[in-house]
């Protein structure tokens, strides 16, 4: 059973949210944004997304969380799979599309549902295959870890279910 606290709540933490993800793959890259303050270790490289707010389409929600996050317009094209996420602090629906850019350079952003003193994101970076795979485990997104080689992440397909 999962302890319920609500010591050292966020507004990510015990509650279902519903997320979704953008796959961006440019010239055999694919870029993901680091959070300080989650993960085991501290961080977490992850694709840009957020949560969906009620009244928001998930493709909506990730145009805009893609410019909040990276100065990027994008187009969603495909949708790829599902990722739920269960620790004791969070449970998050995940939803991957591939997605292309329209315009706009490549620029840190924030997450607008934290204050400018409490922001996450740190850094925004196009990562190549073996600099995927050197990225230790706890600092990656899980939905990485089950694809054959990490790069490959936009070939999966369904529902994974990673808990922790």
């Amino acid at each position: 059973m999962l302890n319920h606290s609500n010591q050292n709540k966020s507004p990510f933490t015990h509650k279902v949210r519903v997320r979704v993800c953008g796959i961006l793959k440019e010239n055999g890259k694919i870029l993901l944004i680091k959070h300080d303050g989650i993960g085991k270790d501290g961080y977490l490289w992850s694709p840009p997304g957020g949560g969906v707010e009620f009244g928001d389409s998930m493709e909506e929600t990730l145009k805009k969380e893609f410019l909040e996050e990276t100065n990027l317009k994008v187009s969603v094209d495909k949708y790829l799979f599902a990722n739920e996420f269960i620790d004791s602090k969070h449970h998050a629906i995940e939803h991957f599309f591939q997605v292309t850019r329209e315009s706009g350079n490549l620029q840190l952003g924030i997450d607008p549902e934290l204050s400018p003193l409490k922001q996450i994101i740190t850094e925004a970076k196009f990562f190549n295959a073996e600099e995927l795979d050197c990225l230790d485990t706890n600092t990656i997104h899980s939905s990485f870890l089950r694809s054959k080689t990490r790069d490959k992440i936009d070939d999966q397909r369904g529902l994974i279910t990673f808990s922790d």
